[in-house]
């Protein structure tokens, strides 16, 4: 850090006005940090810079200096001209990288996003993104692979802005309600901004930060309960790499939670039915295994119908929690939580507010590179629960890109959890409508257009009309068993007619294993396309 620079920062005196800022500052020496006037703070940001975000699923992501560097830009006139490379674990929340994404502010964006306007900047090609596993980018990112092409040099980052409920003796930062890549991000800045978030209590006490050295030193993780602690209450940081500390007052803006609907439910169904055939088999404690959720309104359900079912003592090892965990734990069933996210609603985070002492014993926030790590999941025997974008009659399941294009949001854990999982579950609706037809997308497809998962990830497809364990099946008995439980009635005498004639073909001439028309498995998108409904007449 240049001279200059340093002394720019020490002249910003606190006016007196933070009280309740400076009583979460423990190291005295920072409160000379405190900043007031945001136009002290917009000079430091400049074109090119990588920038890195505290933030995972819409939580704890800063909000007061990226809000009034896109008012800097939208009242200067500075579309396209004042861009960032922006690194953040995972989603933040649309009144900021979606609206940077609207004001053009964004050159290069990893690894998971949320919000229609940064996914018109990638799908445009304006945005430059790369998809990736979120515990590996964690790790990537420190090895230097997403900045060993800057231009200036140096593999660090230049800014990065962190949402903090605290700040230690030792000028550690506490987060809020997720941690992500924070701790990695840290360790890579040159400059650190600290939003001091005083709207919510101090997180002090429920999180686990974990140093990772890297290979060939990288140890164990000394974790065989979802409950043990391996780490440090706070994020290790120099103070010296913190150049101003914001007040804010912002809450996350995460949705509202949404009553579970009759398809949710029916899902939910057969995956508590299919788990309690699980227990009476032996295959399965009564407890089950420590379980993992997706984000959105299907994974909410199944949590609700899993905490509805049979079962008591529940763990579970994610990386987002949502609104049903807080009647979960309410309950009594749910012993304990371990992620990296809560992402309530704002009445969701009213009950853990007005509860803290209560709720704050029951769960744990670690790094992303922990609660998405291959080496957990698989040692713990995580029973995972996504949802994907379609998925193919023999197994592959899509996660991100419409009709093998269009980029949503992002593979996100799904991945590292499907591949890792004792038993891994994808569910989804059978059908989604068109604009013209209420069936016209059928869910699952002869051959997924994008493959995130491969057939032999997946163990479990359910949508409403029914479950198809593909545990121990061949490709071909996996058909059958996806089509007949799984399949919209619409949709089954289709599909069904596709894999018997590619079947009867590839017989003939030696290939049917998993057999396939190449000139026709995406026949039923390309009448999408075309015709609005993937119902179509024959092959």
């Amino acid at each position: 850090m240049k001279n200059s620079q340093i002394n720019m920062m020490n002249n910003f005196i606190n006016t007196g006005k933070n009280s309740v800022l400076k009583s979460r500052i423990g190291r005295k020496s920072l409160h000379r940090k405190i900043v007031n006037d945001l136009d002290d703070i917009i000079p430091l940001f400049q074109n090119g810079q990588y920038l890195g975000w505290s933030g995972f699923a819409g939580t704890n992501y800063p909000k007061v200096i990226p809000i009034a560097l896109a008012n800097h830009v939208e009242q200067n006139e500075l579309q396209g001209k004042m861009k960032f490379n922006l690194f953040v674990g995972a989603s933040t929340g649309q009144e900021t990288e979606d609206r940077w994404a609207a004001l053009d502010m964004i050159s290069r964006r990893y690894p998971h996003q949320v919000g229609k306007n940064i996914q018109k900047g990638i799908n445009s090609g304006r945005i430059k993104f790369a998809d990736g596993h979120l515990s590996t980018f964690a790790n990537d990112i420190t090895y230097g692979y997403y900045t060993m092409n800057k231009p200036k040099g140096g593999n660090s980052m230049d800014i990065v802005i962190i949402e903090a409920t605290e700040i230690t003796e030792q000028g550690w930062i506490i987060p809020g309600a997720s941690v992500g890549i924070a701790p990695e991000l840290i360790q890579m800045a040159d400059k650190i901004i600290v939003e001091l978030n005083t709207s919510m209590p101090s997180y002090r006490g429920v999180h686990d930060i974990v140093s990772i050295d890297q290979p060939p030193h990288t140890k164990p993780f000394q974790i065989t309960r979802v409950d043990d602690r391996i780490g440090y209450p706070a994020i290790p940081c120099d103070p010296e790499k913190i150049v101003a500390i914001i007040e804010s007052q912002l809450p996350d803006s995460t949705p509202a939670s949404v009553p579970a609907d009759a398809v949710s439910k029916s899902i939910a169904n057969h995956i508590v039915e299919f788990l309690k055939r699980e227990i009476s088999k032996g295959f399965l404690p009564k407890n089950l295994l420590p379980l993992q959720s997706g984000i959105g309104n299907i994974a909410n359900a199944v949590i609700g119908g899993i905490h509805n079912g049979p079962f008591d003592n529940i763990n579970v090892w994610t990386e987002v929690i949502q609104d049903t965990f807080l009647d979960f734990f309410e309950s009594g069933k749910l012993n304990f939580a371990s992620t990296t996210s809560i992402r309530f609603s704002q009445s969701g985070f009213n009950r853990l507010f007005n509860n803290w002492k209560s709720y704050s014993t029951k769960f744990v926030l670690r790094n992303q590179s922990i609660s998405n790590s291959a080496e957990m999941i698989r040692r713990l025997g995580v029973i995972s629960m996504n949802t994907p974008v379609e998925f193919d009659i023999y197994g592959h399941a899509n996660s991100t890109c419409v009709a093998g294009s269009r980029m949503l949001n992002g593979i996100g854990g799904s991945g590292e959890f499907n591949r890792n999982s004792k038993l891994a579950i994808m569910h989804a609706p059978s059908v989604r409508p068109s604009k013209t037809d209420p069936l016209g997308v059928s869910t699952i497809v002869p051959f997924c257009t994008h493959v995130d998962h491969t057939e032999h990830d997946v163990d479990i497809y359910v949508t409403e009309q029914g479950l198809a364990d593909l545990r121990g099946l061949s490709p071909t008995e996996r058909a059958v068993s996806i089509i007949e439980n799984c399949a919209h009635p619409v949709y089954k005498p289709i599909l069904m007619d596709y894999f018997k004639s590619s079947q009867e073909i590839c017989l003939k001439n030696g290939s049917a294993h998993e057999p396939h028309q190449i000139d026709k498995c995406f026949k039923m998108h390309t009448n999408l396309n075309e015709k609005g409904t993937m119902r179509i007449d024959s092959w």
